[in-house]
C-alpha cells in the first residue's frame, strides 16, 4: 500500500514499525458543540482506512482524543452557567450519536485531555528539563527556535513564520515564535496541580502526550484535517521529538478541505452545517456515500445536488443487495454451475480493483467505481431465472464485503410485512392469474397508496419494498 505523506510530499510504501500492526492517531473534535460536517470529512475517512487496514489483516490500534478542556469548553460552561465535564459529557456523548449514524467505528482508545494529566504534565517536564521549555509566571512555553527542524511539516521556513508570529497580552515570552505546553490557571477556571502551580494544559501538548501512552513514542500514521498542519501538528512533532529525542510518527496523511457551495465554510455567510442536521435531510449514510466520491487530500464541494447523487448512488447499492436478499428466499441449488463458478471468478477482477484502488492512497472514488461495476455485472447475472441460490449467495457475500469495508450497506435488513399485505399480494397474484387485470391494478394501487408498499413482478413471483 502507498500512501502520501505530507512530511515528504510523496506517495511510500507503507512499512509498519511492526509486521502485521499499525499504530495510528487521528486527532479527535473539542466537545463543545455537534460536530460539523467539515469535521466529518477527516473522521469518515480515516475510519475507513482503519476498516482497510483491517481487511487487509492488520491489527490496528487507532487512538482519536477528546478535547476536554479548552477555552471553548470554558466558555460554552459559563454561558450555560454548569461546570467544563457537563459540556464535555454532553457533546462526547452526542459526538457518538453522530459517529454511530455515520458508520464509523469506536476507536481502540477515545483519551480525553483531563484523563491524560499525569502524562501531560511528564512530558512538560521532560521538556523544561532538557531546556526546550521554559517556565514564565506560572505558563510553560517551547523554545520553537531551539528546534532546529521546526517547518519540516507544514514546509514553511522559520523566518516566514516568525513573520506571523506575535505575542498576545498578558504572555511573558523569550520569542513570538514559542507556544504555550501548559497554561497557568486564571481565576475560576478549572485547573490541575503541576510543579508550575496550578494551570492547565496547551492545545498542541495533549496529542502528543496521548500518543506517547497509548501508542509509543514513534507511531505509524498520525492523520487530520489539513487545516492542522500548522500549527496544531507542526508544535506536535516539535514538542513530542524533543521529549522522546525520536522520530513522531513515520507517516503524516491529511484529507483536503470540505467547501460549501464552493464557499469556505463561514458562521457569518450562513453556510455552517452541523452533520446532526444534515442528516435530518439526507441520511446519515448519504453523508459517509459523499464523502466516498472524490479521493480524500482533493478539495471536495457540499451541495444538494452532490448529496442527491450520493443518496441515488447508495440507493442503488441497497436495491441491489435487496433483490439478492429475495432471491435467496425463491431460487434453489445450493450447488454453483460449472458457468456459474467461471461467472464468480471472473467477479475476482473487480476485487482486485478495489484493492487496488485503495492501495493507492485509499483512492475511495475509484474503489467505489469498482463496486458500481461489480453490481452491475452481479445485476445482469442473476436475471437468469435459472441461476442457483449458491451463486446468489455467493455474488451477495462478494458485494457486501467489499461494501462492508468502506462501511456502505450498514442498514440493510430483511423487511417483513403483516398478513393483511401478504394475503393482498397473493390476492392479486391471483387476480393477474386469472388476468383479472383491473381488480390486480386496484390491489396494487390500494397497497402502494394506502399502505406505502410498491409492487415489481419478477419471475421468481412478487416482490415488494417500502415507499421511501
Amino acid at each position: 500500500m502507498r500512501l502520501y505523506n505530507s512530511m515528504t510530499r510523496t506517495k511510500e510504501e507503507f512499512v509498519p514499525i511492526e509486521p502485521g500492526k499499525v499504530k495510528m492517531y487521528s486527532c479527535g473534535p473539542t466537545v463543545y458543540n455537534y460536530f460539523h460536517i467539515g469535521n466529518a470529512r477527516p473522521f469518515i475517512m480515516f475510519d475507513i482506512l482503519r476498516r482497510y487496514f483491517e481487511y487487509r489483516g492488520y491489527e490496528v490500534n487507532f487512538v482519536q482524543n477528546f478535547t476536554d478542556i479548552d477555552d471553548k469548553v470554558i466558555n460554552k460552561a459559563n454561558d450555560e452557567g454548569v461546570t467544563y465535564d457537563v459540556i464535555a459529557d454532553r457533546y462526547i456523548k452526542e459526538y457518538f450519536v453522530d459517529a454511530q449514524g455515520l458508520g464509523i467505528h469506536k476507536a481502540t482508545v477515545h483519551p480525553r485531555a483531563t484523563e491524560t494529566m499525569d502524562a501531560i504534565i511528564d512530558i512538560v517536564k521532560k521538556l523544561v528539563e532538557n531546556g526546550y521549555a521554559y517556565e514564565s509566571q506560572g505558563d510553560v512555553y517551547f523554545r520553537t527556535k531551539k528546534f532546529k527542524e521546526y517547518g519540516k511539516l507544514s514546509h514553511q521556513p522559520l523566518d516566514e513564520l516568525q513573520a506571523g508570529a506575535r505575542i498576545s497580552v498578558g504572555e511573558l515570552k523569550e520569542d513570538p515564535m514559542d507556544f504555550a505546553v501548559w497554561k497557568a490557571a486564571k481565576p475560576g477556571e478549572p485547573s490541575w496541580t503541576s510543579p508550575w502551580g496550578e494551570g492547565r494544559p496547551g492545545w498542541h501538548i495533549e496529542c502528543s502526550a496521548m500518543a506517547n501512552k497509548y501508542l509509543g513514542e514513534t507511531i505509524d500514521i498520525h492523520s487530520g484535517g489539513k487545516d492542522l498542519i500548522f500549527p496544531h501538528h507542526e508544535n506536535e512533532i516539535a514538542q513530542s521529538e524533543c521529549a522522546n529525542g525520536c522520530e513522531f510518527a513515520h507517516y503524516w496523511l491529511h484529507n483536503g478541505f470540505l467547501t460549501i457551495d464552493n464557499e469556505k465554510m463561514s458562521k457569518s455567510k450562513g453556510n455552517f452545517f452541523m452533520v446532526r442536521d444534515a442528516a435530518k435531510v439526507y441520511g446519515y449514510e448519504t453523508i459517509r456515500m459523499f464523502m466516498l466520491s472524490a479521493h480524500y487530500r482533493s478539495p471536495l464541494n457540499y451541495s444538494e445536488d452532490s448529496l442527491m447523487m450520493a443518496k441515488a448512488s447508495l440507493e442503488r447499492l441497497y436495491t441491489a443487495a435487496e433483490n439478492l436478499l429475495f432471491l435467496l428466499d425463491h431460487q434453489s441449488g445450493d450447488i454453483m454451475t460449472a458457468e456459474e463458478a467461471a461467472k464468480m471468478e471472473s467477479f475476482g477482477k473487480y476485487r482486485q480493483k478495489f484493492i487496488d484502488a485503495m492501495d493507492d492512497d485509499l483512492n475511495t472514488a475509484d474503489a467505489l467505481a469498482a463496486i458500481f461495476e461489480l453490481v452491475r455485472e452481479i445485476n445482469t447475472a442473476v436475471k437468469d431465472p435459472n441461476c442457483t441460490k449458491a451463486f446468489v449467495q455467493a455474488a451477495y457475500d462478494e458485494m457486501m464485503e467489499l461494501c462492508g469495508v468502506v462501511g456502505l450497506v450498514d442498514h440493510l435488513e430483511k423487511k417483513t410485512i403483516d398478513s393483511e399485505v401478504e394475503e393482498l399480494i397473493a390476492q392479486r397474484a391471483a387476480a393477474k392469474k386469472a388476468k383479472n387485470f383491473a381488480e390486480a391494478d386496484r390491489i396494487r394501487d390500494y397497497l402502494l397508496n394506502e399502505k406505502g408498499i410498491i409492487i415489481k413482478d419478477t419471475r421468481q413471483g412478487t416482490q415488494w419494498s417500502y415507499k421511501e
